[in-house]
């Protein structure tokens, strides 16, 4: 007998993933590709979409041939920040700009000038000025620098509701890719911003469906029912949102370290926007304030300084164990900090590596706590889960839980939470089963006892 399975594709920058998931959500077939990239008009590094775009249909007819799977549901996961504009044909007209692609500063003040200054206008969008990773501000570039592109745009979707539409033919827009970093939303009146309709945007945007809604529709004569599709940080919360009602921080941590807070709805200060805050919605539409550090990567470059200094291997630092009065250590700390990056650190100081490690996450967390406590406000949240990297890190994770002593500290294990969490989305279209409580490992920092989701 066929197993029952939903199919999710989990689109990275990197690494584009399909998997198919049980009942249970248990991960019971996976494949991963890579492309190499493209350029734009410009010369720009960007995306491959007719690549990935072939890869996602082919690899899908491909699984459904496996006579051991019924695919009954199909959802998507992917990096946000990024349009696929199609003409009336639904055929792109434009490459699949790449976010990070420098953003015109005349266009830019053009902008900002015209609808009330960079500051005003990012506390009612809930976003720092971030050009393209804005990602209204690319349809507005098209129209100003390529008006005759921009007239060909019949719609404009999102990443994840582009590979939706490819299935269901129904152009949709979804509040978590709206909601993250674009322009678009003005979150006090949970509405688009009147930029959207005052330069012709809102006309080129499908109608918004729920994040948890879904599509039947066939596919190759089998029937179907198909996601709107999820921006990836926001589906990667949904199975803590799913397990946990009490309030809690999400630390999800790799080249950025982000804190997560669906239960802080205070909006943005401006001093929190200088600080690199900004909002996210989640998949039931609600607030999640967010902040980050760029840890993962200053831990990345340090590391390699260690290890060529005291002639270690790169990976060394994961034999490094948490010394026992770690925690007394650093109740024990200044309360004022010299803020000093480990980069300017002399590592003569120290007698080995050992010793040079622990002070180089000690000082990764001073920055960390800094960066959460922004995001904490007057919620009243009293567990901190971290995954991602820094989560199997006994360092990091003793000193977290020094640091917020009223706070309980868990690392957290879940496999491929964002394509999980696009599962568990339309979890009632498709699975006749109740919701597992126990789709994540949880590891307590702070005491012996344990929290079962």
């Amino acid at each position: 007998m066929s197993i029952p399975v939903i199919a999710i594709f989990d689109i990275g920058k990197t690494n584009k993933k399909l998997f198919l998931f049980d009942e249970r959500y248990n991960i019971v077939y996976e494949q991963s590709k890579q492309f190499t990239e493209t350029v734009d008009e410009d010369g720009d590094a960007c995306e491959n979409l007719t690549e990935l775009t072939d890869w996602v249909k082919s690899s899908f007819q491909e699984v459904s041939k496996l006579s051991k799977f019924d695919i009954r549901a199909l959802n998507f996961s992917t990096y946000g920040a990024s349009f696929v504009n199609l003409d009336k044909q639904g055929k792109p007209v434009t490459p699949l700009y790449n976010y990070l692609k420098a953003y015109p500063e005349a266009l830019k003040k053009k902008f900002y000038d015209t609808y009330g200054g960079e500051v005003t206008f990012s506390m009612f969008t809930a976003s720092p000025v971030l050009g393209n990773l804005n990602s209204g501000m690319q349809l507005y570039r098209l129209k100003y620098e390529h008006p005759d592109l921009f007239k060909a745009i019949h719609v404009s979707l999102h990443l994840p509701q582009y590979f939706s539409y490819l299935f269901t033919y129904q152009a949709s827009s979804d509040i978590t890719s709206i909601g993250c970093h674009t322009n678009l939303w003005n979150f006090p009146t949970r509405q688009y911003h009147r930029w959207v309709k005052d330069e012709g945007i809102l006309e080129k945007l499908g109608p918004i469906h729920p994040s948890d809604s879904a599509v039947n529709t066939t596919v190759d004569g089998k029937k179907l029912v198909v996601g709107t599709g999820l921006h990836d940080s926001s589906s990667a919360l949904i199975p803590y949102l799913e397990s946990f009602q009490e309030p809690f921080v999400l630390l999800s941590t790799g080249t950025w370290c982000i804190s997560l807070n669906p239960f802080n709805d205070e909006s943005l200060t401006v001093e929190e926007l200088k600080k690199d805050c900004l909002c996210y919605l989640s998949f039931r539409g609600n607030m999640v304030k967010a902040s980050r550090v760029f840890s993962g990567y200053e831990h990345e470059q340090q590391t390699k300084r260690l290890s060529a200094h005291f002639n270690k291997p790169l990976d060394y630092y994961k034999t490094v164990d948490a010394p026992a009065d770690l925690a007394n250590r650093w109740k024990q700390k200044p309360k004022t900090k010299n803020n000093l990056s480990f980069a300017s650190v002399d590592l003569s100081g120290f007698s080995n590596y050992e010793e040079a490690y622990i002070h180089l996450i000690w000082t990764l967390m001073e920055q960390q706590v800094d960066s959460t406590q922004l995001i904490l406000g007057h919620s009243s949240v009293n567990r901190i889960f971290v995954d991602g990297g820094f989560s199997k890190n006994p360092i990091f994770m003793h000193l977290l839980s020094a640091a917020f002593p009223k706070i309980e500290v868990y690392a957290a294990s879940i496999a491929q939470a964002s394509a999980l969490g696009a599962a568990l989305a339309i979890h009632q279209h498709w699975n006749t089963k109740s919701l597992p409580s126990d789709v994540m490992d949880l590891k307590y920092y702070a005491s012996s006892h344990n929290v079962t989701p």
